[in-house]
């Protein structure tokens, strides 16, 4: 079964992550089905791209089920393929947009982060651990997005953040529940519709600068800058002796 499928109705190419088993955690085949989703997605003459997820969650980020196994050249190219995933989502030529429904951390925030218009539930919470173990992953595009000084807030805590803070913070575009999803939808789609496929396209290149090169540059460079794998174990451990004093308090 594919980790991603892809479902296109007139005007509008849905692209669902389809791990709910796994919480449609970011492995490798999910990162490539969804690079090729976004792909079909772009030649399909779609007005508009929709992202969702199956399951209880949007997504609880970057994989680390098979990290022990793993090299840090490993994790280096998956990153590598995360923000190349990513760039594709933004640089996109046709509308984006992420309706998200409970966890969504890490690589997939910043895949909500890359879309247009970002939509959540109430109960969606949010995280964005990258700099906690040195990793410069969708750090430029968030903070072009919320502003420098919110970045810095939502990155240097230990705990999610909630639709509500999201919200505030430009995160997300709307909070809805799913019984709007559908009307949403079709008002984007909507407005979408009022320019020709060409035009939007120029508007959206001029809007998002090009910034392919230097962001995959830095993250690199922040990937070997020492273990990954290393730093990512760090941080899990100290997660996890967060959350162990917290329920002992």
């Amino acid at each position: 079964m594919s980790t991603v499928t892809f479902a296109q109705h007139g005007a509008i190419a849905k692209i669902t992550l389809n791990r709910p088993d796994k919480l449609n955690a970011f492995s490798a085949e999910l990162v490539h089905d969804l690079t090729q989703a976004i792909s079909k997605a772009a030649a399909s003459g779609a007005r508009l791209a929709l992202f969702q997820a199956e399951g209880k969650g949007f997504s609880g980020g970057f994989d680390l089920s098979s990290i022990e196994q793993e090299t840090d050249g490993d994790l280096v190219l998956r990153f590598i393929q995360i923000e190349q995933m990513l760039q594709a989502v933004y640089h996109a030529p046709l509308a984006t947009m992420a309706i998200v429904h409970g966890a969504c951390y890490g690589a997939a925030a910043d895949l909500v982060a890359a879309c247009q218009w970002r939509v959540a539930t109430s109960d969606a919470r949010f995280r964005i651990p990258g700099p906690r173990f040195g990793l410069a992953l969708g750090t430029r595009r968030l903070a072009e997005l919320v502003g420098e000084d919110r970045y810095r807030q939502l990155v240097l805590r230990t705990k999610p953040f909630d639709a509500a803070e999201a919200l505030c913070a430009g995160v997300i575009t709307h909070i809805a529940g799913q019984e709007e999803w559908e009307s949403i939808t079709q008002n984007v789609l909507a407005e979408v519709s009022a320019l020709d496929p060409l035009t939007f396209t120029r508007i959206s290149s001029q809007l998002r600068r090009e910034m392919k090169d230097a962001d995959l540059a830095e993250l690199v460079r922040s990937a070997t800058d020492g273990s990954v794998k290393a730093r990512i174990l760090a941080y899990v451990d100290e997660m996890a002796a967060i959350r162990a004093s917290h329920n002992n308090s």
